[in-house]
Parts: structure tokens; C-alpha cells; sequence
């Protein structure tokens, strides 16, 4: 399985009500009538927006038994909502697109992060860099007679595109001058930095910061702001049946009130990373305090990042064609609060 229920919120059913179920298997009804509103999320940093809700009580307030679903990935989501399974969805953009572009009921509606990505190099690579330019790469091989590795996340995903997309604008082939490798999961991309078996990565936090504190021979070599103004990450996704109810404006009152905290209290928001994602509090606070943290829920904030990324994953044959942002966004229940 890749998924596990993970919670069902404190809040109980309205009194005189009862459950009811229509269509596909496994959705609410949403709009009339009580229901369960289930919720899709991965254990990342870029979806903290939902253990904060989560840890805060916000989703208790939603007039809805909240049930929350944690996911190992993208692509296992896109079938669970495919299946009928899932009312709300918290993953990469990329996975909320080929969403749209299949014709599935469903747009995003929220963003939780933006230019939470880095691309970090063995500090070997930056003298070659000041030095060369994106020739540096040439000049790797030639010194170390292998190519520069980059590993980050199978192609397709937020970290691929990003690194895909900064090497072409550096006029750099990401299938011949260097060698890319796919990596499932955060911490295999940490390990495998730690165990000098890759020579760069493009990944969120908390690698960034581990690799800043650890004796690793790797650093930040750029970072998404740099590379991309507005670059996408985990987004909110919601069904048309939810952001037809008053449902989709409480939970996403219940988001805006998840990216105050993080952006207010730092330290606490540790402790709920600790509890819900894993993470030692110390790191976390200082993934917290660092460039990469920054936790929005306004959808405009990735607009420019998501058309670049939608005509990147329409060439790569992620999508049929690119979509646009009204085809990708609703805007109107951010609007609404």
C-alpha cells in the first residue's frame, strides 16, 4: 500500500446527521448532507501547512469529519483521486496537472509553498564555475574522467523539472554533458550525497540545511529564487465538488491560519515537524529560518513557475499540451475568504 490513514479529526458529526455517499467509490458528498472530507498529503516539509492544521485543531472547525491519508508520492495520489478516494489533495504541482490534463474534476486552489528547491553541487564545482562557466562541466569530466552525477527525484518531478529546466538555460544537455540519476525519496538523496555517490542534487528541505550542518563536501550552488521567480512546489488541489461547498473556503481559512503560524512561530512549528514529518526540532527550525521556507497559500505566488513548468512537462510528455493557468487554477474560493 501507498497510503495509511493516518487521522480522523476530533471534530464529531452534527447531531441528527448522517453519513452519505454517491458516485465514485470512496468520495463525500459535499455541498448537502454530512460526509467525510478526505484529505492527501505526504510527509515533506513542503506540505507542513497540514500537520500544523492538523496539530492546531484547525481542521476540527471544518464542518466536515476530516480523514487524513498519508501518501509516499505523487503518482500513488493521482490514482487514489482517480479511484474517487480523495476530496483534497496536498502534493507537487506536476501530479495536480497531469490531474487536469486527464479531465479529472479537480483544480488547485491553493499553493503551500514557493522556491522551496536548491541545487547543490560538490564544492569542487564552484571554482570550476567562476573560472569556466558552464563549461565547468567539461572540465569535471575531464579532470575526474566520469560525468558530473546529479540525483534528485524520478523525471517528471518538482525537483527534476527544476534542475532539467536551470541546465537549459545555462545551454547545458541534461542528457549528454552530465548524467542524471533518479532517486526516490529526501533521505536516499541524502544518503547518497553522504556517501559521495552522487555529485550534486536539485532537492526542498530539510537536505539543504542537513548538508549545511553535516561535513559533507557539498553547498548551495543555486537556489530556486535564482533560478526560477515563483517556482511551484506541493499545491492544494480540491475536487469540483468541494469548491462547490462552503467546505473548501473553511479549509482553506484553516490553511491561511497554518502559513501564519509557521511564519510566526518558528519554534513551535519545530516541534510539529519533529512529531509529524520526523525531523530532529533543531534542524527543522533552522530549515525554518532558512531562504528556502517559504510557506504561502495565495495560488497567484507560483503563476509565473507554474506556466514555465506546464510548457516544460508538455514537452517532456508529462501533459498532452500545456495548460493554462485558468485551466490549472480556481482562484475564486481563495478569493471568497
Amino acid at each position: 500500500m501507498a497510503n495509511r490513514e493516518t487521522r480522523i479529526s476530533r471534530r464529531t458529526y452534527l447531531a441528527g446527521t448522517a453519513a452519505a455517499t454517491t458516485g465514485l467509490a470512496g468520495c463525500s458528498v459535499l455541498g448537502g448532507g454530512a460526509g467525510e472530507l478526505t484529505v492527501a498529503y505526504m510527509p515533506i516539509f513542503p506540505d507542513l501547512q497540514y500537520f500544523v492544521m492538523d496539530e492546531r485543531g484547525y481542521l476540527d472547525e471544518i464542518d466536515r469529519e476530516v480523514v487524513g491519508k498519508e501518501f509516499t508520492d505523487g503518482p500513488s495520489i493521482v490514482k487514489a483521486y482517480g479511484g474517487g478516494e480523495i476530496d483534497i489533495a496536498m502534493f507537487g504541482v506536476v501530479p495536480a496537472m497531469i490531474l487536469v490534463d486527464r479531465g479529472l474534476p479537480a483544480k488547485v486552489a491553493a499553493t503551500n509553498v514557493k522556491e522551496p528547491m536548491a541545487v547543490l553541487a560538490h564544492e569542487a564545482l564552484g571554482p570550476l564555475w567562476d573560472e569556466h562557466g558552464s563549461d565547468a562541466f567539461d572540465v569535471w569530466r575531464e579532470e575526474r574522467g566520469e560525468p558530473f552525477r546529479f540525483g534528485t527525484f524520478p523525471q517528471g518531478s518538482v525537483p527534476d523539472i527544476l534542475l532539467r529546466y536551470w541546465l537549459e538555460q545555462e545551454e547545458i544537455d541534461p542528457e549528454s554533458d552530465v548524467e542524471i540519476l533518479e532517486i526516490n525519496g529526501a533521505n536516499a538523496v541524502w544518503q547518497a550525497l553522504a556517501n559521495d555517490e552522487i555529485d550534486g542534487t536539485s532537492i526542498m528541505e530539510p537536505v539543504p540545511t542537513r548538508v549545511q550542518a553535516e561535513s559533507v563536501p557539498y553547498e548551495t550552488f543555486r537556489t530556486a529564487a535564482q533560478i526560477m521567480p515563483g517556482q511551484p512546489a506541493a499545491v492544494t488541489l480540491m475536487s469540483d465538488a468541494v469548491r462547490d461547498s462552503e467546505v473548501a473556503t473553511q479549509f482553506l481559512e484553516a490553511h491561511v491560519r497554518a502559513t501564519e503560524y509557521i511564519q510566526d512561530n518558528p519554534e513551535p512549528t519545530a516541534e510539529i515537524v519533529e512529531d509529524g514529518i520526523g525531523l530532529d526540532s533543531d534542524l527543522a527550525l533552522s530549515a525554518l529560518q532558512g531562504p528556502l521556507s517559504n510557506f504561502v497559500t495565495d495560488p497567484r505566488e507560483i503563476e509565473n513557475g507554474t506556466e514555465i513548468f506546464s510548457e516544460f512537462a508538455a514537452r517532456t510528455g508529462k501533459l498532452d499540451d500545456p495548460l493554462s493557468l485558468d485551466e490549472i487554477f480556481d482562484y475564486s474560493v481563495y478569493e471568497g475568504i
